[in-house]
C-alpha cells in the first residue's frame, strides 16, 4: 500500500502529527460504536423473536373448527421456527459482541504502547513548532532592521546614526542565520521522526480497519446464514400448504368428526313374515295382476327377522301359484 500518510500530514504549522495521533484514538470509538449498532440489532431482533412466538401461540387460540382448522397448525409450525431461527440470530450477535469488546480491549493497550512509541516524535514537533516561531520573528526582525538601516542611508542620516543601524542590522542577521541553522537541524530530526511515526500510524490504521472489516464480514455472514435458514422455513411452509390439499383437509375431517361408516340397516328390524306376502299381493294388485277381493293373508303370531335366509314356504294363494311369481315371492322373502 502506498505511503499515503508520509505523504500528506505535513504543512506550515506542522500539525499533522496531531491530526494522526488524534486519528488513531477514535478508532476505538468507532470500535465502540459498532458494538453498539450490533446490540442494537440483537435488540431489534430479540424484540420480533418474541412477536412471533407470541403470534406463533395465538395460531392455537384461532377457531379449531371445520375443515380449515389443520392449517392452524401448518402456520404454528412455520412461525415457531421463524422465531426460534432470529432468537438463534440473537445469540450469535451477543458472541459477536464479545469479540468487538475484546478487539476493543487491544486497541487500548496498543494505543499506550504507541504513546510511548512516539514521545520522540512528540517532542521533535514541539521542536520544530517552537523553532519555526523563532526564526519567524527573527527573519521579520532581521527584515526591520535592514529597511531601517537602508532608510538612513537615503534620507542622508549623520554618520553615527547610519552605523548604529548597521550593528544593529549586523546583531538581527547573526540571530537570524542562528535560527536558520537551528531550524534545519530542527527539521531535519522532525522529518525522521515524522515519517516513520506517520508510517506507524498507517500501519494502525491499516490493521484497524481490517480487523473492523472482518467482524463486519463475520456479522454479514451471520445474517446471510439465518436468512438461508429463514428461507428454508418458507420453503417447508410453501411445500407443507401445497401437501395440505382440499382433499387431505375434507378427508382429515371426516376422519376426525365422522359419526360412523356403518348405514342404517332396515333388514335387521322384526316383522312378520307373511307381511312380506301381503306387501306383494299389495304390489300385484296396483299392478293388476289379482281382484282387488282376493283375501289377504293371515299374520302368524311369532315374528321373525325380515331378512332370512330360509326360503318362503307359507301358502301361495292360488293366483300366485305362477312359477315367475313364486320365484320372486321367495327372493323377496330372501332379501
Amino acid at each position: 500500500m502506498m505511503a499515503y500518510f508520509v505523504e500528506s500530514f505535513w504543512g506550515e504549522r506542522n500539525n499533522g502529527f496531531d491530526v494522526l495521533y488524534h486519528n488513531m484514538k477514535h478508532g476505538h470509538l468507532s470500535t465502540k460504536d459498532l458494538a453498539d449498532f450490533i446490540r442494537e440489532r440483537a435488540t431489534i431482533e430479540e424484540a420480533y423473536s418474541r412477536s412471533m412466538t407470541k403470534l406463533a401461540k395465538s395460531a392455537s387460540n384461532y377457531t379449531q373448527l371445520g375443515t380449515f382448522a389443520p392449517v392452524w397448525d401448518v402456520f404454528k409450525t412455520s412461525t415457531e421456527k421463524l422465531a426460534s431461527c432470529h432468537l438463534d440470530l440473537v445469540r450469535r450477535l451477543q458472541e459477536l459482541i464479545k469479540e468487538v469488546h475484546k478487539y476493543g480491549d487491544e486497541q487500548i493497550k496498543t494505543y499506550k504502547k504507541t504513546k510511548e512509541d512516539v514521545s520522540g516524535t512528540l517532542e521533535a514537533v514541539q521542536n520544530v513548532q517552537s523553532i519555526t516561531q523563532a526564526l519567524q520573528k527573527s527573519k521579520e526582525n532581521y527584515n526591520a532592521k535592514c529597511v531601517e538601516q537602508e532608510r538612513l542611508k537615503k534620507e542622508g542620516a549623520t554618520q553615527r546614526e547610519v552605523d548604529k543601524a548597521a550593528v544593529k542590522s549586523k546583531k538581527a542577521t547573526d540571530t537570524y542565520k542562528l535560527y536558520v541553522e537551528k531550524y534545519a537541524a530542527v527539521k531535519s530530526v522532525f522529518e525522521q521522526k515524522m515519517t516513520e511515526t506517520a508510517q506507524k500510524f498507517q500501519g494502525i490504521e491499516e490493521t484497524h480497519l481490517l480487523h473492523m472489516k472482518e467482524i463486519i464480514e463475520s456479522l454479514s455472514n451471520t445474517i446471510k446464514e439465518i436468512h438461508l435458514q429463514i428461507g428454508e422455513v418458507h420453503e417447508d411452509f410453501i411445500n407443507n400448504m401445497k401437501n395440505t390439499t382440499v382433499e387431505s383437509l375434507i378427508q382429515k375431517f371426516a376422519e376426525s368428526k365422522g359419526t360412523g361408516k356403518e348405514r342404517p340397516d332396515l333388514g335387521r328390524l322384526l316383522i312378520h313374515p307373511q307381511a312380506e306376502l301381503y306387501a306383494l299381493q299389495l304390489v300385484l294388485d296396483i299392478e293388476g295382476d289379482t281382484p282387488s277381493s282376493s283375501p289377504l293373508p293371515v299374520l302368524p303370531e311369532e315374528p321373525v327377522s325380515f331378512h332370512s335366509n330360509t326360503p318362503f314356504t307359507g301358502a301361495i294363494p292360488p293366483h300366485l301359484r305362477d312359477d315367475n311369481k313364486i320365484i320372486a315371492l321367495q327372493a323377496c322373502a330372501c332379501l
